[in-house]
């Protein structure tokens, strides 16, 4: 079944012309760090709206106490391993775990007691080639109520979200309804298939597609790729998006697969660089994020700067989560966890890495209840080094 599989972007031409007539306007009090850029049909970004209502000005309020500059991590235990291919990671209520596995598609239910895996079923029209495949999971922010599972994947042509209906009563291998496609068309490659899904704080779900290997499409708003998409659980464009009949949330992106809110409901994205810098960005709506007119901190006019830069061999980051007032970031060529402790939207201190090299290639990270992590591995995904043939999910104590 496919629900308003098609929804698209109506061509910016007018609209922008609009927006530079209206810029006139806009300009006074304006800065020159993209922080009041006019995004389409002529409105300046607004700094709190409409990730969920926290402040997003990068200026910490009184009351914003700094994570400490040095944290720590501790393995608590290895909760399950032999998984084929782990890409999304998403927590269900009660705790236990739902894992893709990105070159067969299947979903798995992962026991947060004992590890033991239940084969929930495929997802069909899976198309694994390449970084594409099943990628990431999302479980609906009113789950308790519709049992909705969303699965964000590449297909023969594209990339497309779909949700399914999760019915833990049915024999395990058949637990998953008929996919009902809310959303497709994001570009596919044999790269940058970005692949993250996360619900916001505001219930809205948000998705960070990539370019495909195709530069250009970051910044073409009449595309998909190479961005943060903002939607409601049906699909369609989220209210108060920069655009409102848009699901564009920020462009400028190259290959997002990382998404986050922290205390006060800020959005945080990872990045993939190119040869220079990866980054972490705090996502404001409407702001362009640079690629590939420039990439790292640039301070170039009408881009936004990421918080913290890295180098690829560093980091090649993908899943992040919130935790202890700090952002935690996997990376995968980097083969370690980084700690960004932050203090409001600035960082509190340098970032610090943790396990270099001890479990290989890191994929996911998600918070648990308690204010720990989850964090899986990615050494099966054909880019692993030989005798890493093994994948994994770790519970993580941090600080």
């Amino acid at each position: 079944m496919e629900r308003n599989p098609t929804v698209r972007r109506p061509r910016v031409t007018a609209v922008l012309a609009a927006a530079a007539a209206a810029a006139v306007v806009l300009m006074t009090g304006c800065s020159s760090d993209g922080d009041s850029i006019t995004r389409p049909g002529g409105r300046s970004s607004a700094p709190t709206e409409p990730g969920g209502g926290g402040s997003s000005s990068g200026e910490p309020s009184p009351t914003e106490s700094a994570a400490p500059a040095k944290g720590s991590v501790k393995v608590e235990r290895t909760l399950t391993t032999k998984l084929n291919s782990p890409w999304g990671l998403a927590p269900l209520p009660g705790g236990d775990l739902l894992v893709s596995s990105r070159d067969t598609g299947k979903i798995f239910k992962i026991s947060a007691d004992s590890g033991k895996k239940t084969e929930l079923g495929s997802v069909p029209g899976v198309s694994a080639a390449g970084e594409g495949g099943l990628l990431g999971l999302a479980v609906s922010s009113d789950f308790g109520s519709d049992h909705m599972v969303y699965a964000y994947f590449t297909t023969d042509s594209d990339n497309r979200i779909v949700r399914m209906v999760y019915d833990a009563k049915r024999p395990a291998g058949n637990q998953l309804g008929a996919p009902d496609t809310i959303f497709k068309g994001i570009p596919k490659g044999a790269i940058h298939n970005g692949g993250r899904i996360a619900f916001g704080p505001d219930k809205m779900l948000y998705a960070g597609t990539g370019e495909s290997g195709d530069r250009g499409l970051a910044q073409d708003m009449d595309s998909f790729g190479g961005k943060i998409l903002r939607m409601t659980p049906e699909g369609e464009p989220a209210p108060r998006n920069p655009d409102a009949r848009s699901v564009v949330y920020s462009p400028g992106h190259r290959n997002v697969q990382g998404l986050a809110w922290d205390a006060d409901k800020r959005l945080w994205a990872s990045e993939f660089g190119q040869d220079t810098w990866d980054e972490l960005n705090l996502i404001e709506p409407g702001k362009n994020y640079g690629w590939p007119e420039v990439e790292g901190k640039a301070g170039k006019k009408g881009f936004a700067d990421p918080l913290e830069q890295w180098r690829p061999k560093d980091a090649s980051p993908s899943g992040i989560a919130f935790a202890k007032g700090s952002i935690w970031m996997a990376g995968l060529r980097g083969e370690r966890l980084w700690r960004i402790p932050l203090k409001g939207a600035k960082a509190a201190a340098k970032p610090q890495s943790f396990l270099d090299g001890k479990y290989g290639r890191l994929r996911s990270v998600v918070a648990t209840d308690d204010g720990g992590l989850w964090l899986t591995t990615s050494n099966t995904d054909g880019r692993g080094k030989p005798g890493r043939e093994d994948d994994r999910i770790l519970r993580l104590e941090v600080r």
